[in-house]
This record gives C-alpha cells, structure tokens and sequence, in this order.
C-alpha cells in the first residue's frame, strides 16, 4: 500500500538524520492542492528532536528519496504535503495487478485458530429480521478474518435447555391440544406465534395421541420435537440468506458432559464464589466484572451466566486461540461476568472478544414495526429474503455501523433502479465485464502491460482509491467494522463510474487502451473482492 510505502520512507529519513524513534503517520490528503499525503510526523517529533515543527519538517523533506515525489512542501506549523511521481503511482497499480485476487489479503493471523460464535437464537421460534443483522455482521467478519490470515471456525450455540424451552414445550403442546379440539390455553409467558400452529398441525398429521395430560413423558417429547423442528427452520432460514456454520454446538451436551457442574468445581477451588441468600455468586467485581451476579439459584438450578462460563471453557479446551462472539449490547454485563470467571480461572484477556451490535428495526412510509417472537409480532427473516433476495438482505444489513442502530429502508431495499446501493456497486462489475468482453478478455496481459499512458488526474484518483482497499479490510477486521468493506464498494463504485463517464477506454490507440484496461481490471477485482467479503453475488451481466 502507498500509505505503508511512505511510512517506511519517512521513518528511514528520521533514522538517517539520527532523531529519537516516534510513531509515523501518513494520511491521504485532504484537498487535491495538499499533494497526495500528508503527514505530521514532524509536529509530533519536534520536542523529542529538539527543533521547531517546520524546521524538522524541513530537514525530513529534504532527507527523503526524490525519485518517489514530484514534490515534497512544508506547510502550515510543520506539515508535509507529498506528492508522488507517476511511477511511484503507476508501481501500486502494478503490485494490485500482480496480486489479482489475493490483493486485500494480509498475514495478520499467522495460521491462528479463530473461532467466531454468532447468531446463537434460542430454538424457539424462527429467525427474525433481528437475527438477521447478526447473522451477516458474523458471517462477514469470519470472510474479513480468513482474508487476514487466520484459520476461522463459525459455530452457532444452541440454548436448548432451561425454563424457556420447557415454555416452548408447553406451548406447542397446547396449540396439538387446539388441533384435537381442546380448549387449551397457552402458559403464561408462553409462545404464540403462528409458526407453533404450523408446527402442531404438522405434528398432528403424524401422531395419534391425544397428550391429554401434559406429565413428564409428554413434556419430554414437545420438547425434543419443537426443538428438533425449529432448529431444522433456523438452518433453512441461514441457508437462505447464504450464512454457514461449520459447527452447531448443543447447550444440552454440556450439561451431559457435566461441564457445568466443572465450571462452577473450578471457580470454588480459585476462590471465585460465594454463598448468599441460598444462591452461589460469582464474585466478579474482585476480577474485573461489573458486578457479582448468581451462577446457582437458590432452587439449585444453574443460571445462563454458569453456562455460558462453562461454554467458553469448552471453547479453551477445544484449542481455539481467540474467540469472537457477535452478540447485541443487552448482553454487555453478562460479558463482562464471563471475562472475569474466565481470567479468575487463568484464562487470558486476550482469548475472548465481544462484537456488539445495536437492534434492527424495519422502516416502511417512515413507520417502524416492534418485534418481539414470544408474543408472535415479528417480521420473519426468510419472507424478507424471499422478497429482496439475499444481495440486498446482506448489503443492507452490513452497511451501518454495528455499534448504531440500524433502520432497514425496506423502500429503498426494493427500488430496482441505481438509487439501490447494491445495484449501484454490481452494475460497476457487471459494467467492466462487458468492456472486457467487446475487447475480448483472454488478449488482455495484465502483468506486462505500460501504465505510463495513465496521467490524468482520475486516474490517479482511482489507482490511490484500489490501493487503500488492503487497509480498508484489515480496519474492518480488527475494529469489528465490515461496514467499512460496504462503504468503501460503494465508493469505488462512484468513483469508476464517473471515471467511465468522462474517459474511453476502447478504441483510443494501443498504450491507452492496454492502460484503461489494466486499470479496469484492477478495479473489477477490487470490486469482486469486496463483494465476495460480504457474501454477495458477482454479476457478470444485469
């Protein structure tokens, strides 16, 4: 990248004029007349280097190479205003060329075992647009992680044991019961969304019982059935929208494992517990957690926070050397009770990561629809794919950032024509497929060709624009930010087509064309690159 080449410059130019080390910086400039870059490197070394800002910016500019800048000025209280030569331009646009589709990769994880958990619905009830943020934020920082090196497991945790399942049950029970012509009730707190009335007529088909009494043999099997349905919906629903997992991790088998139960032996033996009330606290405030919180009722029953402790314990075990969990900013107490336990417990900080998200609300005629599943008010994830397919589903709910809440605009979802984001950025593809097509592709070196002929101003623009994508993906990686992949496509995707307004590319002589083309082809890559992060189709035609 051009940024990381001047960085290395200018800190070789500090070291030859034998200055005390700083950080070095180098932004893109702000208006075109400040040259390409600036950097403040001489603000920021000026008291360590015992001059004034302008005269150490001064003895910095005249210590870098000149074959990399057409010109280097002073100004302002000590800034340096770079700009570079068509050859050091032309050499980023050559390196993208030769990396093809690697370019945007980086080495940043080394091989290390990344699990990322996300999406994680209870099993009680289908998918929801809310889940559906979640589920693209996950899947998109798995793609930006593997990009960056790391070897990424995706797992989604199924809670399917404890009091809500067991309501679940006991709902669906009741609405089999409606289908015999009982006038059953729902439990207090109950589910009654329309999908349990689906699911008891299904049932009702395949079963004579009558299940008259709801005992324990009764419970048992609602339970395995409502459960074993509804997780078979959710992976539909996944599937849809083009969300995969490679595992699918049971609560239940922690508890057959007796892993709660060693989580809460582990944490006694560190001192990590108390009794009070007749319940068993975790004392997390001593270890850095908000504040203490129960990990066993007084009804002897384990809380979600035991659980989940004993969770990310199994994750340690399995050999995961960081995890990821995308989970919305409700959670953040119980987060940091899970830290605690787990640094109480030896564990380093650096193993567990929370993604938090804010909530997604539908906007159509600028009314907004509340959700909620156990109450049966929500909008189904799959009737929102089947309506916008996954593109739009996925573009929309990646392109704010995660820590904002984010309005879905279902009218501009729907809009087919360029206003739509999504079709703005796959037109730009499918736009430079059909010139490579007419100048048939397969003639087309991309490794050999002369980019001299690429002066013009927006061609500058544009090589600096596909030079800072390797940038843009490890911020969005490491900073929990995919949106930044989205913003930047639709950026680029401005920016090539109003250069394609503005400028031919075929038929303009052999070096321009061979030029234009190999600009393109960059672009296009970038382009399918950053698509491709976010889950989304690469259209060769529209």
């Amino acid at each position: 990248m051009l940024e990381s080449s001047l960085k290395k410059l200018l800190a070789a130019a500090w070291e030859r004029l034998g200055l005390p080390a700083v950080p070095i910086d180098v932004q893109p400039a702000d208006r075109p007349e400040f040259g390409d870059f600036s950097s403040n490197a001489a603000l920021v070394g000026a008291k360590a280097a015992g001059m004034s800002p302008r005269d150490l910016a001064t003895r910095l500019a005249a210590a870098l190479p000149r074959e990399a800048f057409s010109r280097v000025d002073v100004a302002g209280p000590g800034f340096l205003n770079l700009t570079l030569t068509p050859r050091t331009i032309h050499a980023a646009l050559a390196e993208i060329l030769e990396a093809g589709d690697e370019f945007g990769s980086c080495d940043l994880g080394s091989g290390r075992r990344l699990q990322v958990e996300f999406v994680s619905s209870n099993p009680t009830g289908p998918l929801t647009v809310g889940h559906g943020r979640q589920a693209v934020l996950g899947d998109v920082l798995s793609a930006l992680y593997e990009a960056c090196g790391y070897r990424v497991s995706r797992e989604y945790y199924f809670n399917d044991e404890g009091h809500q399942v067991d309501l679940l049950a006991q709902s669906l029970w009741a609405r089999y019961r409606q289908t015999r012509g009982a006038d059953e009730p729902i439990p207090e707190n109950g589910y009654r969304g329309d999908y349990l009335v689906s699911l008891a007529a299904d049932l009702a088909t395949d079963r004579r019982e009558d299940f008259a009494v709801f005992d324990e043999e009764t419970a048992a099997f609602f339970r395995k059935t409502a459960v074993a349905r509804i997780k078979a919906m959710i992976r539909d629903d996944l599937d849809t929208l083009r969300v995969r997992f490679d595992t699918w991790f049971s609560e239940a088998d922690l508890h057959k494992a007796g892993a709660v139960r060693g989580a809460l032996d582990a944490l006694r033996a560190r001192g990590g517990t108390y009794e009070e009330g007749g319940a068993t606290w975790l004392a997390a405030e001593a270890h850095g957690g908000t504040k203490d919180a129960v990990l066993v009722k007084s009804d002897g029953s384990p809380t979600y926070l035991l659980v989940d402790i004993a969770y990310h314990l199994n994750k340690h075990d399995r050999g995961f050397e960081r995890v990821i969990d995308v989970q919305g900013a409700d959670h953040q107490a119980e987060q940091a009770g899970v830290k605690a336990a787990l640094r109480l417990l030896g564990v380093s900080d650096a193993f567990l990561d929370y993604a938090v998200h804010q909530f997604v609300s539908l906007k159509e005629g600028g009314e907004h629809a509340r959700m909620s599943t156990r109450a049966g008010r929500f909008v189904l994830l799959r009737d929102l794919v089947s309506e916008l397919g996954p593109d739009i589903v996925r573009y929309f709910m990646i392109a704010r950032k995660p820590t904002s809440h984010l309005q879905f605009d279902l009218e501009l979802a729907r809009t087919e024509s360029l206003d739509n984001p999504v079709h703005y950025i796959q037109y730009a593809h499918t736009r430079i497929a059909s010139i490579f097509r007419k100048a048939e592709d397969s003639a087309f070196d991309r490794r050999g060709v002369d980019l001299s002929p690429l002066t013009a101003p927006a061609e500058r623009d544009l090589i600096k624009e596909l030079d800072r994508f390797p940038r843009v993906v490890e911020t969005a990686t490491t900073e929990f930010s995919p949106h930044l992949v989205a913003e930047y496509a639709l950026g680029l995707a401005k920016g090539f087509h109003a250069y394609y307004t503005d400028y031919r590319v075929l038929g303009e002589g052999d070096g321009v064309t061979a030029a234009r083309l190999a600009l393109l082809h960059a672009t296009r890559t970038v382009l399918r690159r950053s698509l491709r992060l976010l889950g989304m189709s690469v259209p060769e035609a529209m």
